[in-house]
Formats: C-alpha cells, sequence, structure tokens
C-alpha cells in the first residue's frame, strides 16, 4: 500500500525535474515605474472592453487608477481601434468561404509630466475563421468568440509592450532607428 504514494512522489519530482529543466517558469507580473503614479486609460471608444481590460491588467499589476478627469496621472491612451474581415477562400461560385478577422490598435503610454514612457505603437491581430455561405448559421457565434478571445489577447500585447519598456530601461525615451 505505501508503494502507491512513493510512485505519486516519484512521478511528481520527475514532471517538476523535467520542466524546471525544459526552462519553463511562470511569467513575472508586469514592471511598472516606482514614480508612475496613479494611471488613467482613455479610450476613443466610449465604454471599450479593451480599455476595460487595459486597465485591469495594470491595477493588477500594482498601478493605482486614477478618477476621470484627475490631474497629475499617467495616461495610457488607445488612440484608435479597428476590426475588419477579411476574405481569404471563395468557393466556386465566387462567394468567400473563410476570412481573416482582423483587429489593430494604436496606443500610446504618457507620464503624468507628458513625457512618453511607450511611444505610440500599432499593434495588429488576427483570427482565420470559416463560414460556409450555405450554412452561416454558427458563424456569427464563432466570430463573437474569436472577437473576444482577440480583445484578450490586445490587452495582454499591450501589458507586454508596456513591460519590455520598462524592462529594457527605455524610459521615457523613444527606439533608435
Amino acid at each position: 500500500m505505501n508503494a502507491f504514494p512513493a510512485a505519486r512522489l516519484l512521478l511528481v519530482s520527475l514532471l517538476a525535474l523535467a520542466l524546471s529543466a525544459c526552462g519553463f517558469h511562470l511569467r513575472n507580473k508586469i514592471a511598472l515605474p516606482d514614480d508612475l503614479g496613479p494611471v488613467l486609460v482613455v479610450s476613443s471608444t466610449q465604454y471599450s472592453p479593451l480599455a476595460e481590460a487595459v486597465a485591469t491588467g495594470l491595477q493588477n499589476a500594482g498601478a493605482v487608477a486614477a478618477a476621470e478627469g484627475a490631474k497629475d496621472v499617467a495616461t495610457l491612451q488607445i488612440l484608435s481601434e479597428r476590426w475588419g474581415d477579411l476574405p481569404i477562400a471563395i468557393d466556386e461560385r465566387g462567394r468567400a468561404q473563410e476570412f481573416s478577422l482582423r483587429y489593430a490598435t494604436v496606443f500610446v503610454f504618457r507620464r503624468a509630466d507628458g513625457t512618453d514612457l511607450v511611444p505610440q505603437q500599432v499593434v495588429e491581430l488576427s483570427r482565420d475563421y470559416v463560414s460556409p455561405p450555405q450554412d452561416a448559421t454558427g458563424t456569427t457565434n464563432e466570430r463573437e468568440v474569436l472577437a473576444n478571445e482577440l480583445r484578450r489577447e490586445m490587452a495582454a500585447s499591450i501589458l507586454r509592450r508596456v513591460d519590455g519598456v520598462v524592462r529594457g530601461g527605455a524610459l521615457g525615451t523613444s527606439p533608435q532607428p
């Protein structure tokens, strides 16, 4: 009877050793400058789910949320969000059968003094999905699921770019050509 717990312990130990040997490690929370102060996330789109997701991510990283209209706050501004469906495959009758859902965002992150923490950047993501013209029943739901997934990935991508700039030591500077 004691062999089973010993075997389980051995298996867990081997898995832990294998994971550490392959270089796997959990991602740290994003780094923010100590002197950043309160942060406000604003968007050109009112009630933007992306702005809400980015604000939540910043708060999880330790940023203090600022109230709308507050002074002396750092601002992550989402300048634009664009969605597009691009047909990538057609049938013999010329009807689109497969699409690429594209999501592009332009953002900038400025300190309270107006200097750029993260200079203006464009992030573009895309996912492909099938939409047969004769059976489009589930297409709308599939597209909504993909759009929500792209929004989550976009928020994570913006936060990773902030983290990259802060960890890279390029605080308040523009990238060099």
